[in-house]
């Protein structure tokens, strides 16, 4: 059975050739996984602010010389009732990348923020940590370390009252970890993951503060250095219940922090560390129920506006998570078995638009029905089949996930090939079987190779649809993997029907 980390499936053949094939597979999951890993992108945010109205010079557009740079941090030091002004002058400065480096370069400049964010008045505070912001969303690393002196005071700033600021500190924190290692060091040795978790419990009600945590949090977690140093204390802060609980989208508010969480727990569920404290806590059926609520959404024609951007997450972190699941049943931790059709509804809803979703979501259904006999009767009594029959046309990884499940459900026996032949799997392979693709041909060959070895009938009824000659123009006009698997297919299962000498 193929149940994959990023695609499941066992056919009977002689034990060496099936340990080969094994070993095959494992190698291939291996490559797949290193890639889904290998694309985690970091991304940055830069927060507006009420005072960027459209239409208003933009500052940052503007050359600055290194003169009036310090003039602005002088006029800042000065204090007196501009300061406030000043400061947002300087930040709006700020939004320059040689603003930012000159700024950083200058002496004491940085402690002169720092002074204004430690300091009493909140309007300077404010502005202050919005100087940080800019400067965190520098792409060159020596800004980022340049603020490490602020980091004491952002954390700090997490347990506060101002759900302003503490959103503003999230945000600056998460593009200051985001790609220095020294960054990370730091806020780590700071506590930055306990005050991220006891930051869900007391902003828990706060969705922008939450979405801010979710952004935070992934930005940790995909460091490449993360399953060594960040993942472990992560798993045990407790934070995960939280995580959870913002999976579903709100109404009024909209998707962000769902979409943000779901993206932590997908960076947790791909990573090498140990998942079984997301499987124990239920991550599989709560994020299985959140499929199933969105699938009914789209199935009723009622769609909301960048649903597929948390569909990516929440997709990727429930395969995942099959995965771990190496050697018990599936249906244990996913009840549910909608969630089936919802898979389904995803597939065809996005098969156009978004096609590489519509293979992610096959690619969850293999991992369902891999090693499932609950599931794979599930998808046959659904009425599924057909549904999956109408995808084998489609390229794009579509048909090979498709002939993949077909293949996880035939693994079986008799009564399930039965029903898909009954459900028109014979026609559909002797469609593919002509296709161009080498890999659509092989799986298309091995799901067949276990319909015929389950009943003789289904030898005669893929002999009325014309299917021998379909075997041996294999057998003839090609080589490797593809004509073995035909010639043996035509000699120990349709040697009597085969034309062959």
């Amino acid at each position: 059975m193929w149940r994959l980390k990023a695609v499941g499936h066992k056919a009977r053949r002689s034990d060496s050739s099936l340990e080969e094939f094994k070993l095959k597979r494992r190698e291939h999951e291996k490559v797949l996984r290193q890639a889904r890993r290998d694309k985690q992108l970091v991304s940055k945010r830069l927060l507006l602010h009420e005072d960027e109205v459209e239409g208003q010079m933009d500052i940052s557009s503007v050359p600055v010389s290194h003169d009036q740079v310090l003039e602005m941090v002088r006029k800042v030091q000065s204090g007196g009732v501009e300061k406030v002004a000043h400061l947002r002058v300087l930040r709006r400065a700020l939004r320059n990348p040689e603003v930012q480096l000159t700024f950083v370069k200058l002496e004491n400049s940085i402690y002169v923020l720092v002074g204004l964010l430690s300091g009493s008045d909140a309007q300077c505070r404010l502005e202050a940590a919005q100087c940080f912001h800019e400067l965190s969303h520098s792409s060159d690393v020596t800004v980022g370390s340049a603020c490490l002196p602020a980091t004491p005071y952002l954390l700090t700033y997490l347990s506060g009252q101002s759900a302003k600021l503490t959103a503003l500190c999230l945000y600056t924190l998460g593009n200051l970890c985001a790609e220095s290692k020294a960054v990370r060091e730091k806020l780590l040795a700071q506590g930055v993951v306990a005050a991220l978790a006891n930051c869900t419990e007391n902003q828990r009600s706060n969705l922008a503060v939450m979405e801010a945590v979710g952004f935070t949090l992934s930005q940790l977690i995909q460091a490449k250095d993360a399953a060594e140093k960040i993942i472990p204390v992560v798993l045990g802060s407790g934070v995960i219940p939280r995580l959870l609980s913002m999976l579903t989208p709100d109404p009024q508010f909209g998707l962000g922090p769902a979409i943000e969480c779901a993206w932590c727990l997908h960076y947790l569920s791909s990573s090498d560390v140990d998942t079984g404290v997301l499987v124990n806590q239920g991550t599989l059926s709560h994020c299985s129920s959140i499929l199933i609520a969105l699938g009914g959404t789209l199935a009723r024609g009622s769609t909301e506006e960048g649903i597929e951007l948390l569909l990516w997450p929440l997709l990727r972190c429930l395969g995942n998570l099959l995965v771990s699941l190496e050697g018990e049943n599936p249906e244990l931790y996913v009840e549910d078995s909608r969630i089936l059709a919802a898979l389904c509804v995803f597939t065809q809803t996005y098969l156009q638009p978004h096609p590489a979703l519509a293979r992610e979501s096959l690619w969850v259904l293999n991992n369902l029905t891999a090693g499932s006999s609950v599931f794979c009767s599930a998808l046959l009594f659904c009425n599924l089949v057909p549904v999956l029959i109408q995808l084998l046309p489609f390229s794009q990884g579509i048909n090979t996930m498709v002939l993949r499940v077909l293949g996880n459900v035939a693994h079986y026996g008799m009564e399930y090939c039965v029903q898909l032949t009954r459900a028109g799997v014979l026609a559909a392979l002797c469609a593919t079987l002509k296709m161009a693709d080498p890999e659509v041909v092989i799986l298309s060959l091995e799901v067949l190779h276990m319909l015929l070895a389950s009943s003789p009938q289904v030898g005669e009824e893929f002999t009325r649809q014309n299917g021998v000659p379909l075997l041996e123009a294999i057998q003839y006009d090609s080589d490797g993997e593809k004509r073995l698997r035909a010639s043996y297919i035509l000699d120990n299962h349709l040697s009597a029907h085969s034309s062959a000498s």
